[in-house]
């Protein structure tokens, strides 16, 4: 039994049956003992750390805050520091001073003697630091993708020719361990840095990888030219795709298990370039879907309108905007707080982003005939009460919408639109009758999504007042506004921003409204008049962010227009 084992038993921390089993998981799984007792729950990292500084009078040390030189995290590699837990933090004559999570792992502390020549001094460090601090310095992400590249030899794996393909030696070339892996190393590296995308791109001389976090892409990687089929093909395979059809788009999904069964999607684009094809992953993490519609960004009052909107019986409810801006997420919000055993709620999308437990959710397919159209007219047959159409794509389908929201039902749909007003052009652009807008539609929501600052590194920001008034502060609040950003720190990855928040503009229809639809007003006359009748634009949405702290002027700058 080991001596930590021992130790935490004497002291009546766990059980016998508590050790064996954390013993167990350690031999099928490896690592060392306490990384197991923590995640297992059995003790608490503090209640580890605690129990061994009493036995071994050992110092406790947060690595997180300390700057290690490169040339003393060389003497240890990545291997050995993941394995036994282990940090070297300091050089000092002959002693090489290391942070641990379990000092009584005699092997390790004699296994880096012996590698590096030093005589050792141990002191403590929690397991979940220990962890982050072991992925801070050696950039395990990089790490991962070198290792996995260096074990590509140039004969592992042929550059196909276009004129040629040879499926089986495609398909072997895919199976191979080093392109198994590094396929593998981007998805979990992407699920750890809270990526939404992926992009794999080929270029003439050379494949770029990046990841799409919190709204910006970042490049991760460039991985060499010659893996290009076999990467791509690796991917396709995965999402259950055709590998020998190169010339048209295609779509898929990928389904991965992690530990602690907990499961992420992969929603898989394929487009044909002149390089090669382009394969663009979109993470759906279930875990982290906000239905909570008071921590989407609402102000008070546009979530108090929106949720009238959403109240009502009947009549259409619209969310805009780009690609990418939180419309899916907005409607699963709405749809979860409408989701009653006494309501029948249909779906139409393409594709289903999200299961939601008591919500029939249909998969539109073109290929054989299930279009949004025919989706919504199969719901009207299903004696509906809530209807939601993923996105208003021609004039078919929103024919179908405004008379399934004038016969008693409630609608919801996306329409890609720049604001809330200029969805009521955009409805009459498709063939939609100014009459049957005016009286269908509820409310328009357009949105955004914005980085918020870094909860970790925020700090005042000295902004000139001139600019303050030209993007759209009152004169009279600049010199007692203060304005925050994000310095950069280790939780960021230096960008001063963690997370997003949406940025909205609620158009509820009035009665003024509605009559100046039927009237053929512009969309800059209807704006005028929401704004006088209380309605907040994007840019003073995103200025109210700016006030709290939450987001910075760049971020709002370049969502939002005057």
């Amino acid at each position: 039994m080991s001596r930590l084992g021992e130790l935490l038993l004497k002291r009546q921390l766990i059980s016998q049956d508590q050790l064996i089993k954390a013993i167990t998981e350690q031999q099928q799984q490896g690592g060392v003992l306490a990384s197991h007792l923590v995640r297992l729950g059995l003790v608490t990292d503090d209640q580890l750390a605690a129990q061994l500084q009493k036995e071994y009078r050992l110092p406790i040390v947060d690595p997180m805050i300390l700057e290690i030189p490169p040339e003393i995290l060389q003497l240890i590699n990545i291997q050995i520091c993941t394995k036994s837990l282990i940090l070297p933090i300091s050089l000092s004559g002959s002693t090489l001073t290391v942070a641990m999570a379990d000092p009584s792992n005699l092997l390790a502390v004699n296994e880096v003697k012996f590698l590096t020549g030093y005589d050792v001094k141990v002191v403590l460090a929690p397991v979940s630091v220990l962890r982050k601090a072991i992925d801070r310095f050696y950039d395990r992400g990089s790490a991962a993708y070198d290792e996995v590249l260096t074990k590509l030899e140039s004969d592992n794996v042929e550059v196909i020719s276009d004129e040629a393909i040879d499926l089986k030696e495609l398909e072997r070339a895919t199976e191979e361990a080093p392109v198994v892996k590094l396929v593998n190393a981007l998805m979990i590296d992407a699920i750890k840095k809270r990526a939404s995308d992926i992009h794999v791109e080929p270029f003439e001389k050379m494949m770029r990888v990046r990841f799409r976090i919190d709204g910006v892409l970042y490049e991760i990687m460039k991985p060499p030219l010659k893996l290009r089929a076999a990467l791509t093909s690796r991917i396709k395979i995965m999402s259950q795709l055709d590998i020998a059809e190169r010339r048209l788009p295609q779509d898929g999904r990928i389904k991965l298990r992690l530990p602690g069964s907990k499961e992420m999607d992969f929603r898989v684009s394929v487009l044909p370039t002149i390089f090669g094809e382009k394969i663009v992953l979109r993470l759906l993490d279930k875990s982290s879907l906000e239905l909570d519609m008071t921590k989407l960004g609402f102000e008070q009052a546009q979530l108090r309108d929106f949720k009238e909107a959403i109240d009502k019986p009947f009549g259409m409810v619209l969310v805009t905007g780009p690609t990418g801006s939180g419309k899916t997420t907005t409607l699963y919000s709405a749809l979860s707080e409408l989701n009653q055993i006494s309501d029948n709620i249909s779906t139409a999308e393409d594709p289903v982003e999200y299961n939601l437990v008591g919500i029939n959710q249909v998969q539109i397919n073109e290929e054989i005939g299930l279009s949004f159209a025919s989706a919504l007219r199969a719901f009207l047959r299903q004696d509906p009460d809530i209807i939601m159409v993923g996105e208003i794509r021609d004039f078919e389908t929103a024919e179908i919408a405004v008379k399934a929201a004038l016969t008693g039902h409630l609608v919801m749909s996306t329409l890609h639109t720049n604001d809330a007003p200029s969805t009521v052009n955009r409805l009459m652009n498709m063939g939609i009758e100014p009459f049957l807008v005016a009286t269908s539609v509820n409310c328009i929501a357009a949105q955004r999504l914005v980085r918020k600052v870094c909860a970790n590194c925020i700090e005042d920001h000295e902004t000139s007042p001139q600019v303050l008034i030209q993007i759209g502060f009152a004169p009279d609040e600049v010199k007692s506004l203060k304005i925050k950003r994000g310095r950069g720190c280790e939780k960021c990855k230096n960008t001063g921003y963690k997370g997003r928040l949406g940025l909205f503009e609620v158009l509820l229809f009035s009665d003024e409204i509605r009559d100046m639809i039927l009237s053929g007003a512009s969309s800059i006359e209807l704006k005028r008049r929401a704004v006088e009748e209380g309605m907040e634009t994007l840019r003073m949405a995103g200025l109210n962010k700016v006030r709290e702290g939450i987001t910075t002027i760049e971020e709002v700058l370049r969502e939002t227009v005057i």
